[in-house]
C-alpha cells in the first residue's frame, strides 16, 4: 500500500480512534471523579498519593515526549483509576496498579526510541511528538474498565453475598493481562523492526517489508512475550498475587499479542479497522482469555 493510499484509509477509519475514545473516557473519568472524591473523604492520603502520582507519570510522559498532552492527560487518568481500583489497606502505592503501569510505559518508551533512526527510514517511526489520546485510550483503556469493574462486582459481592468473592489478588488479573498485552504489543512491534529486516505475514507465513500490518517475527515474537511477562510478574509482585495470577497474566496477555496479529493481518489489511481499534480489540481478547482461565481456577479450586 501506497503512502497516499495509507493516509486515506487512515482518514477514512479516524472515526474508530474517535469511538475508542468515546468509550473509555467519558466511563473513566465520571468513575475517576467519583473515586477520588469518596477516597478524599474517607482516607485523603489516597486520593493524594494516587493523584500526584498520576500526574506526575503524565507530566513525564508529556516531558519526554512519549505522549502528547492530550494523551499524557488521558494516560494520568487511566492510571488514577487503575491504582484506585487495585488500592488495599494499610496503603502503599507501590501496592498498587501503579507498579506495572510504570512498567508498560518503561518498556514501550524504550522500544520505540530503541533503533529510531532505522525506523525512520523505513517510514514506520512513531511521531516525534509521541503517542496521541486515542492511542494511549486504546492501549490502557481495557485494563482501566475491567479493573474498574471487577472491583464493583466484588462490592456488590459485599453487598448482597458477602463471603461469595472475597478480595482477592485475581481480581486484577484480567486488568493486569490486559496490560500485559499492551506493552507485548509495543515492544514487538519496535524492536521487531529494527531486529529482523523480513518479518512473515501471520496467515501465509509470507515474507513482507518490515512495518507491514499482521507481520511478525521470531526476534518480535520474542520480545514481545518477554514484556508481557515483565508486566505480568511486576503486577503480580506489587499485588502478592502469587504465581496462578501471574500465570494467567502472562498467558492472557500473549495470547492477545498473537490475537493482535492476526486482526491486523486480516480485518485491518482490508480496511476494516484502524490501528486504535485493534489494540482495543486486542487487549480486550487479553483480559477476556484471562477472565476465562481465572473462572476455571476459581471452579477448579471451589
Amino acid at each position: 500500500m501506497g503512502k497516499y493510499d495509507e493516509q486515506v484509509k487512515t482518514s477514512k477509519l479516524a472515526w474508530q480512534s474517535k469511538l475508542v475514545l468515546l468509550l473509555v473516557l467519558p466511563a473513566t473519568g465520571a468513575e475517576l471523579v467519583l473515586e477520588g472524591s469518596w477516597w478524599a473523604n474517607q482516607l485523603p492520603q489516597v486520593a493524594v498519593w494516587t493523584l500526584g502520582l498520576s500526574l506526575l507519570l503524565g507530566l513525564a510522559a508529556w516531558r519526554n515526549r512519549s505522549a502528547t498532552a492530550g494523551a499524557a492527560a488521558s494516560g494520568a487518568s487511566l492510571c488514577a483509576i487503575l491504582m484506585l481500583a487495585t488500592t488495599t489497606l494499610p496503603y502503599a502505592p507501590w501496592r498498587t496498579a501503579l507498579v506495572p503501569v510504570l512498567t508498560v510505559l518503561i518498556l514501550t518508551a524504550a522500544a520505540t526510541h530503541f533503533g529510531r533512526y532505522r525506523k525512520e527510514q523505513l517510514g514506520t517511526a512513531e511521531s516525534r511528538n509521541g503517542r496521541g489520546a486515542s492511542q494511549v485510550a486504546a492501549n490502557l483503556g481495557v485494563a482501566a474498565l475491567v479493573s474498574n469493574g471487577m472491583m464493583q462486582v466484588w462490592l456488590l459481592n459485599q453487598l448482597w453475598l458477602p463471603g461469595l468473592l472475597r478480595s482477592s489478588p485475581l481480581l486484577f488479573v484480567p486488568g493486569l493481562a490486559a496490560l500485559a498485552e499492551a506493552a507485548a504489543d509495543t515492544v514487538s512491534s519496535e524492536l521487531g523492526q529494527v531486529w529482523n529486516n523480513h518479518p512473515r505475514m501471520l496467515t501465509t507465513l509470507r515474507r513482507v517489508e518490515p512495518g507491514t500490518d499482521g507481520a511478525i517475527s521470531l526476534a518480535g515474537t520474542l520480545a514481545g512475550v518477554a514484556a508481557a511477562g515483565a508486566v505480568a510478574i511486576a503486577g503480580a509482585a506489587a499485588l502478592r498475587a502469587g504465581w496462578v495470577a501471574l500465570g494467567i497474566a502472562w498467558a492472557g496477555g500473549v495470547a492477545g499479542l498473537f490475537i493482535d496479529s492476526l486482526l491486523g493481518a486480516t480485518l485491518e489489511r482490508l480496511g476494516w479497522l484502524n490501528n486504535d481499534a485493534v489494540n482495543f480489540l486486542s487487549t480486550a481478547s487479553s483480559a477476556a482469555v484471562a477472565l476465562s482461565l481465572m473462572a476455571v481456577v476459581l471452579h477448579n479450586a471451589g
